[in-house]
């Protein structure tokens, strides 16, 4: 269905359009949701309902969940509509209109009573009086209670025969928990009106009232900051456990998740936007429309809904429950939200055709009661959806600019509360959050004080390689961003020297450092053959080029690897060194450890160039003091035992994939010049340091018969 041609309900709009200005706002939802609620409640309050060709009498109420961060003008807007709208419809109804319908319907309730036990139905119009007397005031509307005193504002409403249940409560995060017992009664009062009795001790003092057939609308406004309702706690898990229970599918959402206010207006323009008479005009000709639907003559109005209008519900709710069936089984809240948007559109049509004074409920009514059900909807997602505190805690030490302690994160994060293990267990998913989001959150500690820094890694772009190149050794270094189709023309341009830093004024020593790196350089002396690296490097993306003394004087092949990172990363000298260790560690192959330094520069060389395309080098596994650089430690220090290319080889192995990488690492020895003994006892060796090692006869049987083939072929037999 598409609901972009769907109008909102018109008298809605203007209202919305006033509180907008008035609030200085350009949000729409949450005060569509607002005015629906107070017309609805209008509708209620009269006990209109829907008369339905297929589901019965459907009484009109709602349900609203408004939150708004602090200071977007919730109080001030609900104000507007208490006091200088919905006050005359207020004065109307509690003055004349509940008195007349109330004496009426406690005449009939006494001339049944009388009837059922013979007695005179004067003397029990009387006690029945009496009886409504007792349940004191009708409260229009309050902000908290509990569950007996609803059900005794319920038999009030009975024997009054008008009137809804009306639960506004301001602030829901701070009161939500102390209200869970009235709220779980409201689950039962929003389909139709009806709630289980629960039953008391009947004394001579105190007997039980009387039950009275009927039904009692309720609604339901629950409004406050996101913060305090999903603070990731206690009050969250509340929550949550209600829009299990069903609140999902009674409840409308709006969700402001910041302040956007109207800006670029000089102080006259907002000045005269703010008193504009024309919205004085209209806030007094809608409070006179609501005020004369307080009249006898709008009450118990049946509002019927004809086939067309029907067919058209039915075809919504159908397509509810397709995208319900499309979401997966633990999305079973979604689903319920969406599964019952029908009866939450029926029943605020039923309230805007009351607004409209119609007698039936028409398709434009519908129509519109979907599209805010639809915005509601979206909405809730966003609810859904929306940052946990793990995430907001992970951003805010990325972008906090400065290491951090506890003591800073629980005076700057509302959310950062509870017991130590709670802590700990929030920055533990934290950390985790970011470990796999491109962020890197290192621990340090002073005096056993732990403090944390966090910073966000921008992904490489292999179109802006960081690079810095002179003709000098020590200055005029450039700040260069190199695409990497262009870097192994560059590494063999002669007379030049680069590095993979930038530097201030161009001169190149860690004072001058400008932290920031996208590639990795090693430099390979000896002990490994070139055509070895590019094999164990295969899947990585590189550039290879030979240097000057490259099988010169029978010293083998001397190369430089030029690695780009996954992520740009800014370390200053000392970090730089110690994430070079952790390459070097991770290396299969030896390389040059002094090239460690921050300010190492390489030269170029017009020899071979290699290049090979493949993925980036996960740069975040060797920043030191992160959690995945902790757990490399952990994992070489558990394979201790073994060499940094058995290691290499052992990190690849998988489910199912043991004699493929044996016989991979027995190719790698064989290239290397080992003999088949060898090679033998060194594919033995490795079998034997691995979880679930192959039988060593299966070894013998199998493996080293396609490298003995191997060699054979190479001539090394």
């Amino acid at each position: 269905m598409d609901f972009s041609s769907y109008k909102h309900f018109e008298p809605s709009e203007q209202l919305v359009t006033v509180l907008k200005n008035k609030n200085q706002s350009k949000e729409n939802l949450f005060f569509r949701v607002m005015v629906a609620y107070y017309f609805t409640k209008v509708s209620s309050i009269m006990r209109t309902s829907v008369k339905t060709l297929d589901r019965g009498v459907i009484p009109t109420n709602l349900y609203a969940l408004n939150l708004a961060t602090s200071g977007f003008g919730k109080g001030r807007s609900m104000n507007i509509i208490e006091n200088e709208i919905l006050s005359g419809f207020k004065n109307v109804f509690m003055d004349s209109t509940l008195p007349k319908i109330a004496d009426k319907n406690l005449a009939k309730i006494a001339i049944a009573r009388a009837s059922k036990i013979g007695s005179d139905p004067d003397e029990m119009y009387q006690k029945i009086l009496t009886e409504y007397a007792q349940t004191g005031a009708y409260l229009f509307s309050f902000d908290s209670g509990t569950a007996p005193a609803v059900k005794q504002l319920r038999h009030q409403l009975l024997l009054a025969g008008a009137g809804s249940i009306n639960l506004e409560m301001d602030e829901v995060g701070a009161n939500f928990s102390n209200n869970l017992d009235i709220l779980n009664t409201f689950i039962e009062l929003y389909d139709v009106g009806k709630v289980k009795s629960k039953i008391v001790l009947s004394t001579q003092d105190r007997k039980r009232n009387e039950d009275i057939t009927g039904a009692t609308p309720s609604n339901l406004l629950l409004f406050g900051t996101p913060s305090k309702l999903l603070d990731g706690g206690k009050v969250e898990n509340e929550f949550y456990s209600m829009l299990d229970m069903g609140y999902a599918r009674r409840l409308i959402f709006s969700y402001v998740e910041k302040v956007d206010n109207v800006s670029g207006l000089t102080p006259e323009e907002l000045f005269d936007l703010m008193t504009d008479s024309s919205t004085d005009l209209f806030i007094k000709s809608l409070h006179d429309e609501l005020q004369d639907l307080a009249d006898e003559k709008y009450f118990g109005k049946e509002l019927f809904i004809d086939k067309a209008t029907t067919l058209e519900l039915i075809k919504y709710q159908q397509y509810c429950q397709e995208r319900a069936n499309d979401m997966k089984e633990h999305q079973e809240i979604a689903k319920a939200e969406m599964t019952h948007r029908y009866f939450k559109t029926l029943k605020l049509a039923g309230a805007y055709a009351f607004i409209d004074k119609s007698a039936d409920v028409t398709i434009q009514h519908l129509q519109a009661a979907m599209k805010l059900v639809e915005e509601s909807g979206d909405a809730f997602e966003r609810i859904l959806k929306r940052e946990k505190p793990y995430v907001k805690l992970a951003k805010y030490i990325a972008d906090v600019e400065k290491e951090v302690t506890h003591v800073d994160l629980v005076e700057d994060l509302p959310f950062y509360k509870g017991s130590e293990s709670q802590k700990r267990d929030l920055l533990n998913l934290a950390i985790a959050y970011g470990y796999k989001n491109n962020i890197i959150i290192k621990k340090s500690y002073v005096d056993g004080i732990e403090f944390l820094k966090g910073e966000s890694l921008p992904e490489t772009d292999l179109n802006q390689l960081i690079a810095a190149a002179s003709a000098d050794i020590a200055t005029g270094y450039g700040h260069d961003l190199v695409p990497f189709k262009q870097l192994a023309d560059f590494v063999i341009r002669p007379g030049l020297h680069f590095t993979t830093h930038h530097w201030k004024d161009g001169k190149r020593n860690k004072n001058n450092l400008i932290p920031g790196f996208n590639l990795v350089v090693l430099d390979i002396d000896h002990g490994v053959k070139l055509d070895i690296v590019k094999d164990l490097l295969a899947e990585y993306q590189y550039i290879i080029y030979t240097t000057k003394r490259h099988q010169i004087d029978g010293n083998g092949d001397r190369f430089r690897v030029i690695i780009p990172l996954s992520h740009k990363i800014s370390l200053g000298a000392d970090e730089y060194s110690k994430f070079m260790e952790n390459i070097f560690a991770w290396l299969p192959f030896e390389a040059d450890e002094a090239t460690k330094d921050v300010a190492r520069k390489w030269a170029t060389n017009p020899g071979e160039v290699h290049t090979n395309e493949g993925k980036l080098l996960d740069a975040m596994q060797f920043i030191p003091q992160t959690k995945k650089s902790e757990e490399m430690t952990l994992q070489r220090q558990q394979i201790s035992s073994m060499s940094n290319l058995q290691a290499w080889f052992f990190r690849k192995i998988g489910e199912g994939n043991r004699n493929n990488i044996l016989l991979k690492y027995g190719h790698i020895l064989i290239d290397n010049g080992y003999d088949l003994d060898s090679v033998r006892n060194g594919v033995v060796d490795f079998n034997s340091k691995i979880t679930d090692p192959i039988p060593e006869e299966e070894i013998h049987r199998t493996l080293m018969l396609t490298l003995t083939k191997r060699m054979a072929e190479l001539g090394k037999l």
